[in-house]
């Protein structure tokens, strides 16, 4: 068993990528001092425990899945698909409630609530890359409706399922922008792109028509475009943000230091270790602490395309796409939420917000696209395909 270990431990310190795990612990590291200062006020070091336990978990995640062949996994598709559906559909009797959203299992013994949804991304992107290149291999292009139209019902089908369920719209939009990422990399034909745009437009307008859009989601996006509109209700947390990032100017007001994080008042920046992570930063290290913070983000997901590019098959390609993707589609949120250009949609910072199942879903996903580098092609050899 142990000589076991070793020789896996070994094969991933030679063969894994070991920049892009050194790029994710360097910004979930990064992440943790934002995270101790923005909970300093509450005189407790729990979420910061936490957030190093699912650190630890995370890399024993991405060094298992750096080892595991995600194209043999595939295979198993329809166990995949029941555990999709399966795992989501635990919130029916097990989910708690936050925010508005039934997004959550908490049992008494766990030390923190799994999200479902960001779990399912993973193994989502998996059976859409396995759809993709199925489609791929009978050498049909995705130009005509009977070879949209699987990847679609797919997407909509988990998209639907998630809102239905949890009414977290944040999430299912997650998958929304991963599938366009993805359909781009395998070659959809644009036109089709422009019937799901007018689709989901024409959806979204009927729903606000008959009144089932909820109010509180009306009145977020009503706030994007008029910064005046409910300044102490719809628009107070991003208000508050705008505030925050303002007054740390060029290199902040220091750690622990911080005007709205440091204090304990109900007025002051809401969800600071989480959604609002972004707006400690600005607050307490300034222009310049943002720009780390981001170029950090980049350089994670342009090492996902990069991999994505190497790759040995289409299949591999496009699983490197969809993490990119959901990694781009989070980042330009919750960044836009704090600057007031986004909706508030309950999505976190990759690598940075606290939250346990996402820290660890993250090291898994990037575990796959390290083990997706690790069975790449060499150049040399790409010329002999």
């Amino acid at each position: 068993m142990f000589n076991r270990l070793k020789n896996v431990l070994i094969d991933f310190i030679q063969q894994a990528d070991l920049l892009l795990l050194a790029l994710c612990v360097g910004s979930t590291l990064f992440g943790m001092v934002l995270i101790a200062s923005a909970t300093h006020y509450m005189g407790t070091t729990k979420y910061v425990v936490v957030q190093g336990a699912a650190l630890l978990i995370g890399v024993v995640a991405y060094i298992l899945l750096s080892v595991i062949d995600v194209e043999v996994v595939a295979r198993k598709w329809k166990w995949l698909l029941l555990f999709n559906i399966g795992f989501i559909c635990m919130l029916v009797p097990f989910g708690v409630s936050r925010n508005g959203n039934r997004a959550w299992i908490q049992f008494p013994w766990m030390p923190t609530a799994i999200q479902p949804s960001e779990i399912v991304k993973i193994t989502f992107i998996i059976l859409l890359a396995y759809q993709l290149e199925w489609i791929w291999q009978e050498k049909r292009e995705l130009k005509s409706f009977h070879s949209v139209f699987p990847p679609a019902f797919h997407l909509l089908f988990m998209v639907g399922l998630i809102y239905v369920v949890s009414g977290d719209m944040g999430s299912a939009l997650v998958y929304v922008f991963i599938f366009l990422c993805m359909a781009v990399a395998a070659g959809m034909a644009w036109r089709w792109f422009l019937v799901g745009f007018a689709g989901g437009a024409a959806g979204i307008f009927g729903i606000y028509k008959i009144g089932k859009m909820p109010s509180y989601m009306m009145d977020r996006f009503h706030a994007i475009f008029d910064h005046t509109y409910q300044p102490l209700g719809a628009g107070w947390q991003q208000t508050r943000s705008l505030l925050a990032i303002g007054s740390g100017r060029w290199f902040g007001q220091g750690l622990f230091h911080g005007t709205q994080t440091q204090s304990a008042t109900a007025s002051s920046l809401p969800y600071r270790h989480t959604d609002f992570i972004f707006a400690v930063a600005g607050e307490e290290i300034g222009f310049v602490g943002c720009i780390v913070i981001i170029v950090l983000l980049i350089a994670i997901i342009f090492r996902c395309l990069q991999v994505a590019r190497r790759a040995r098959s289409p299949f591999s390609s496009y699983v490197c796409v969809g993490m990119a993707g959901m990694l781009i589609f989070q980042t330009i949120e919750n960044i836009g939420m704090c600057l007031f250009v986004m909706p508030v949609i309950g999505l976190t910072l990759p690598f940075f917000s606290y939250g346990g199942s996402s820290i660890v879903t993250l090291y898994a996903a990037m575990g796959i696209v390290s083990g997706i580098k690790k069975r790449a092609i060499p150049d040399r050899l790409k010329v002999l395909r």
